[in-house]
């Protein structure tokens, strides 16, 4: 084989390499700048989805096991968060019945969530009430509680609000009876309106789910 042939061979050659790298190049530049996918349509299962999910609002509060807990704490798993009080006498215990229904419904192969009640009553929900009352529905079932403003403002960025009453003496505690779902950045993800039905709250957990990591990977470089 002749010198003017071997040229020939290797510039083809480099030719084919590089057209293959470009090729190449062009699908990982595609699959790493897709557009993400709009948010679920959950509708049905009485669901909003956020295509842009919204931050809390800073605070610094206490957890049932009397330790602080703020915003940055959120970070790092799912978490299911309603705004109520322990001497709530219907929707909470039925709202934290459905939750942890809800969490025996969960398929094992997804991240399992935390269930996180924020007091509208810190004035008689203590850690040690909270610790009671959340205990009762499992162990990944925690409690909130500290300053009434900083736990206003914490609801009022989960889309809640909550008025205290007093009736014949007695404090009633009007709130919201919705589920925020926040997600591992501690963003708030969706909206989750009663009536709540624990099969619904899995399927429109995992669908949330499963919509957050296929966005999360296609916009990865």
């Amino acid at each position: 084989m002749n010198r003017s042939v071997r040229m020939t061979l290797f510039v083809l050659l480099l030719l084919v390499v590089l057209v293959f790298g470009l090729a190449v190049g062009r699908q990982v530049f595609m699959v790493g700048n897709q557009e993400p996918a709009p948010a679920p349509d959950l509708a049905e299962m009485n669901t909003y989805v956020y295509d842009q999910p919204r931050p809390l609002a800073e605070f610094t509060l206490t957890d049932e096991n009397g330790e602080t807990v703020t915003r940055e704490s959120l970070r790092g798993r799912w978490t299911f968060a309603f705004v109520g009080y322990t001497n709530c006498p219907d929707i909470c215990p039925a709202a934290m019945a459905n939750l942890r229904r809800t969490d025996k419904l969960l398929s094992p192969e997804l991240p399992q969530p935390d269930y996180l009640l924020v007091s509208a009553d810190p004035e008689h929900d203590t850690p040690g009430k909270l610790k009671d009352y959340t205990a009762f529905f499992g162990e990944n079932f925690h409690g909130l509680t500290g300053d009434l403003d900083t736990l206003r403002a914490l609801a009022k960025s989960l889309s809640a609000v909550f008025v205290h009453r007093d009736v014949d003496g007695e404090l009633l505690v009007d709130h919201s009876g919705h589920f925020a779902l926040l997600n591992p950045d501690g963003q708030l993800a969706a909206l989750i309106q009663p009536p709540h039905n624990p099969e619904h709250l899995a399927e429109a957990f995992e669908r949330i789910y499963r919509w957050a990591e296929s966005n999360r990977n296609n916009t990865r470089t």
